[in-house]
């Protein structure tokens, strides 16, 4: 088996400053990210088919190694949609209706999944890190801002409501870029 080597910085596909600017917050300096914004076909499929086949494209549109990111939000009640394809929904209904996706259902409660994909570069078999927390589904409180972190609520508060810091200990996001962490720190 070959070793890998990971790079000084990664080329990291998102055009969302809200993101970067946690992901970069979350990983502080243990590599450095470079962002980068394409236009990536989406695929539809599971999330890890989802970001696998995200995360091939960057590498060969970037001839380089990449970071990918795509999160879900699976609904209990509705067997684990909208799941992947939460971002269509957030922007027809924006976080204030999202809820209301649930109205007809006792229960409320959602898992949100953040799943990274890091590849060396083209042709290199994609690497997954994946966080996952469980929620409820609830009227927007706090600033609306980032998707939709002001109706998903753990333990009470919604993710708007959280400190920055309180956010990243629990967040689905903070779990997959722990593991991601964890990684790149046995492969330098």
């Amino acid at each position: 088996m070959a070793t890998r080597t990971v790079p000084k910085h990664l080329n990291f596909i998102t055009g969302n400053a809200n993101k970067l600017a946690e992901v970069k917050d979350i990983l502080g300096d243990t590599i450095e990210l470079r962002s980068q914004n394409l236009d990536l076909v989406e695929i539809q499929g599971t999330v890890d088919e989802v970001t696998i086949d995200k995360c091939r494209r960057a590498a060969e549109l970037v001839q380089g190694p990449v970071l990918v990111e795509d999160t879900c939000l699976c609904f209990k009640a509705m067997n684990d949609l909208p799941g992947p394809y939460i971002k269509w929904f957030l922007l027809a209904l924006g976080p204030q209706n999202l809820h209301r996706m649930l109205d007809g259902f006792e229960d409320k409660s959602i898992q949100a999944v953040c799943t990274f994909g890091y590849s060396e570069g083209p042709g290199s078999e994609p690497i997954v890190f994946q966080g996952r927390t469980d929620g409820k589904l609830v009227p927007s409180r706090g600033p609306t801002v980032f998707g939709w972190d002001s109706c998903f609520e753990y333990e009470g508060k919604t993710y708007s409501e959280m400190d920055k810091a309180e956010k990243n200990r629990i967040s689905h996001r903070g779990k997959a870029l722990e593991k991601l962490k964890e990684w790149l720190a046995s492969h330098v």
